[in-house]
């Protein structure tokens, strides 16, 4: 029988004077991976920084880690190894059992939390000019790991996410999939006993995401490690957990096998129904042999984009999908305007004015710019305003109240939230939201400027299905209702599927293929199984 590792018991969190979590009760054996799915706002990622240790107590209810403590240094291990020699000092590991958010415990705490480590969704927590090597070095460092021993140590672990070939690479020229599996990387150099993953593939292809939930669950048993992983997608808890909690309002729906949990969270789920094709205007957007090259350091000239051309027509949902590194994001920031290709054309039609993007000045691409709405997969808001003034002030102007409210919440519902719920979180600040309720403001950010164009790079990272529906409705009525054209640079299939007219599938900078969505995707289907 598996010992308990972490016990969970009668957890509550209020924030902000909401409930949170609600009498959250449950264990998490030694070597465990768990999954906790649920819905935007359900307090995955609360139960998680309460879990880890991070942030603010609970309003109530205990965290108990069952250790085992060295009694000569401060080591600390899985219960399961008490009894025997410490493997820092030789020193005796003994029973002990830590109530994490107990003020008396604060010394043993910081050891609790010495043997965990943590991935956050979207932030690749990484040293972007050193080299992956340096990065996983500085981890080591970090835990005083022996310096002659270190880069060997480093290459091994490199080796274990499959990244030796990008060893020497510098970490910002990596894709988003090679950068989480650095920060993997970075987080075994702790030889951490609990690894909490919160929504660690969001943004990641299918391909990609399926590589690191290996890695994950590789190093896991590899390591005898726990892991607790927080998803809006039952892949990624179909993929790695052996357990599964739905939570639901802060609540725990159920607890048990991960298919019985998924089939209860997608019962509510149902597909977006068919729709007659939109009808499109004239082009509004024409690339012509766009080309973007940079220098790396290590792999010399680089084309990001290569030759590529293509045509969006007004109101059309045009979609850019492709594996991580294909291009993509470089692309979508030459269409923006935020960087400058090195060759070739960017021409969008503002009034009866075609205007080329590549080229700057105040009626080039300063006056497009301001008619293009651009979600970036890292997009921010500011910390310390509210909802509303977040909204409010992303457009420059001085508003009255009641105007700013209104305004404010129409866009919100434009961006998936229900009229009741865009009101309840006008005044509230982005940390008392969760990450999927950010995400959709971020969304509501780019909306509020009423742009001619919208580009959304990655629009459903952090969304689960049911919020997924509404957001791809926003998107069609925006583009029904307020001529709104958009391009989606995604790797979520199932989106693009439901609300794009065409689709541009990217390789290796190139457009390899352009046509109806059901044309392309049958196309990555047939590849898909080729290469298995």
């Amino acid at each position: 029988m598996q010992r308990p590792f972490i016990s969970v018991n009668d957890l509550c969190m209020e924030i902000d004077n909401t409930q949170v979590l609600n009498e959250i009760s449950f264990e998490i054996p030694e070597g465990e991976i768990i999954g906790v799915i649920g819905g935007s706002g359900a307090g995955k990622s609360v139960l998680m920084h309460l879990l880890r240790g991070v942030e603010q107590p609970p309003t109530k209810g205990t965290i108990i880690y069952h250790m085992a403590a060295c009694d000569n240094c401060d080591y600390m291990d899985v219960q399961s190894h008490a009894g025997k020699s410490c493997p820092e000092c030789k020193g005796d590991l003994n029973f002990v059992d830590v109530n994490l958010w107990d003020e008396k415990s604060d010394g043993l705490k910081a050891r609790v939390m010495n043997r965990t480590a943590i991935m956050f969704q979207r932030t690749f927590a990484l040293y972007g000019d050193d080299r992956v090597i340096e990065n996983v070095l500085y981890a080591l460092d970090d835990i005083r790991y022996p310096q002659e021993l270190a880069v060997n140590r480093a290459v091994d672990l490199i080796d274990q996410v499959k990244l030796s070939h990008r060893m020497m690479h510098i970490a910002r020229d990596l894709s988003g999939g090679e950068k989480q599996r650095v920060v993997l990387a970075r987080q075994l150099a702790k030889n951490p006993a609990m690894l909490f993953a919160d929504e660690p593939t969001g943004t990641l292809d299918p391909e990609t995401a399926r590589l690191v939930h290996e890695m994950l669950t590789d190093a896991a048993k590899r390591n005898a490690m726990g892991m607790v992983v927080t998803s809006h997608f039952p892949q990624v808890i179909e993929d790695m957990a052996s357990r599964a909690i739905l939570l639901v309002n802060g609540e725990i729906d159920i607890i048990g096998s991960p298919n019985v949990v998924i089939s209860s969270f997608i019962k509510d789920y149902c597909e977006i129904e068919f729709q007659d094709p939109a009808k499109l205007g004239g082009t509004i957007l024409r690339a012509r042999d766009v080309t973007k090259r940079y220098i790396s350091v290590d792999r010399g000239v680089v084309n990001a984009v290569n030759a590529v051309s293509f045509d969006v027509s007004k109101k059309e949902i045009f979609g850019i999908i492709g594996k991580s590194g294909a291009g993509k994001t470089t692309l979508s920031r030459i269409i923006s305007g935020i960087i400058e290709p090195t060759s070739g054309e960017m021409n969008i039609l503002i009034g009866d004015d075609w205007v080329d993007m590549t080229r700057p000045g105040i009626d080039e691409r300063g006056r497009a710019k301001g008619y293009i709405g651009l979600l970036h997969q890292e997009y921010d808001l500011f910390p310390h305003r509210t909802v509303v003034d977040n909204l409010t002030d992303s457009i420059g102007l001085e508003f009255p109240r009641e105007l700013a409210i209104r305004k404010a919440v129409f866009t919100l519902r434009m961006a998936g939230f229900t009229e009741k719920k865009s009101k309840e979180i006008l005044n509230r600040l982005p940390g008392q939201l969760s990450d999927g309720e950010r995400h959709r403001v971020a969304l509501a950010q780019v909306l509020i400027k009423e742009p001619r164009l919208v580009i959304l790079d990655e629009p459903t990272g952090t969304m689960d299905p049911i919020t997924k529906q509404d957001v791809k409705q926003s998107i069609l009525s925006a583009r029904d209702e307020m001529e709104e054209t958009f391009i989606v640079v995604s790797h979520d299939m199932d989106f693009v599927r439901d609300i794009c007219d065409r689709i541009a599938l990217m390789r290796g900078g190139k457009i390899i293929e352009i046509g109806k969505t059901a044309e392309i995707l049958t196309l990555v289907t047939e590849e898909e199984k080729h290469d298995r």
